[in-house]
Order: structure tokens, then sequence, then C-alpha cells
């Protein structure tokens, strides 16, 4: 792969393991059992697409274990803690949109992405219905569950602009793509009952932060819990 393709490869295959981590944290704790899998199998899912971008790199799990916090470049989005579970399916709805929109345009082109997003985006249209499900289901229920929803809403929609800053080597229109996303968020939070947050979608100083291996300081406590095992027994097979 070209350098630019490997940057590229990089960022996708980061954003898709940390996301899957974060998930995976809820193994034994979602609120009922079905969700425990559910979460699980997208975790899952994720930890499949990180492993083939990252094989495009180098050696996959020295990419995973071994590097430094600044040597990630996953979007601040996907690092953001569980919260409640509010929290977790918003920041799920954000992304998956996201990731659905992307990998629809990279696997309608002829780029070196084509086949692998081609595949996953079928992965995606699932990640996408699940919180989508999930926001309706909470933001139009309860009091107390569509307040939780519109807080997590709020809290994350900083972090969302991320999302749209060019990434060296992914050949996408970002501007439609950001049109996209931001049209179909908006028509399920609507769904929902749920206001779409108002002011900027990324703080000036954060635009494209994650990307740049600037991180927010959830994600080093994460990053030592996910790099434990294998810091502790290097070289070490199972």
């Amino acid at each position: 792969m070209t350098t630019t393709a490997n940057a590229a490869a990089l960022a996708l295959g980061d954003d898709a393991l940390v996301l899957s981590h974060r998930l995976g944290e809820w193994a034994g704790h979602a609120p009922v059992l079905e969700e425990d899998v559910a979460l699980a199998n997208i975790a899952l899912d994720l930890l499949g697409q990180a492993r083939v971008l990252l094989s495009l790199v180098g050696d996959e799990d020295e990419l995973a274990y071994l590097r430094e916090e600044r040597a990630f470049r996953n979007l601040q989005l996907v690092e953001q803690p569980n919260g409640d579970f509010a929290h977790t399916i918003v920041r799920q709805l954000y992304f998956s949109v996201y990731q659905r929109l992307l990998y629809g345009q990279l696997a309608a082109g002829d780029g070196e992405f084509a086949g692998l997003a081609a595949k996953a985006v079928k992965e995606v249209e699932y990640h996408q219905d699940h919180a989508e499900q999930w926001t309706l289901r909470l933001g139009d229920g309860t009091d107390e569950s569509h307040e939780r929803m519109q807080r997590a809403c709020q809290a994350l929609w900083r972090f969302t602009g991320e999302m749209f800053e060019p990434v060296e080597g992914l050949d996408v229109d970002q501007q439609a793509l950001e049109a996209r996303w931001l049209e179909t968020v908006t028509a399920v939070l609507t769904r929902a009952t749920l206001t779409v947050p108002e002011g900027p979608r990324v703080g000036a100083w954060a635009a494209g932060a994650g990307r740049q291996g600037l991180h927010t300081e959830p994600f080093g406590r994460m990053l030592a819990e996910m790099q434990h095992l294998h810091r502790s027994h290097p070289g070490a097979s199972w």
C-alpha cells in the first residue's frame, strides 16, 4: 500500500479497534441479557474490521498493544467512556451513521479500500439499525430515558465534527458525507422526540485532534487497560 493509504488504514483501523474495546466493556453489564450479546457482536464486527485494516499497515498485535497514546489516530468520539446506556447508544448512533456512509462511498469506488468497505458496510448497516431502534425506544420512552438521551446527544455533539476532517489517503466527498450524516441523524433524533443539539460540532482547538494523535483524558486509562496483558507478558503465545 502507498504511504497515504497506510495513513488512512491506520485511522479507520484505530476507530474500529477503540470502539470495539469500549463496547466490549459492556460484557456482563448491559441492561438486558440480549443486549449483552448484541453489543458483543457489534464489538466483534468492529474488531474484525480493525484486524484487516491494521494488518495492511503492519503487525496488528504490535499496532494494537505496543503503540503509545500519541501514535493512535482514532476519532475522539469513539474513545469517549460508555457512561450510562443512553450515552453508549448516542455514541453508536453518531459513529455508525458516519461509518455506513463512509464505507458506502468507498465501496462504490475503485480505490484500495473498496473490497473491505463492500463487506464492512453490510455489518455497519446492522450497527446503525441497532442504534436507531434504541434511540427511538429511549428517546420516546419515559421522562427519565428521554432526559438521559438528550443529555448524551448534547455531550457527544462536539466530537462529531472531527469525522468530516480530511483523512490522507481517503478519496471521499467529505461535504456530501457530512450533509447526509446531518440529514440522517436529524431525522432519527426527530422521530425519537429528541432535540438536535445546538452549538459547534467541534471546538477550534480540537479540529482533527484525534487524527493528529491528540486524545482526551479517558483514552489513556482505556489504553492502559487494553494493553496491560500484552505488555506484561511480551512475546507470550497462548
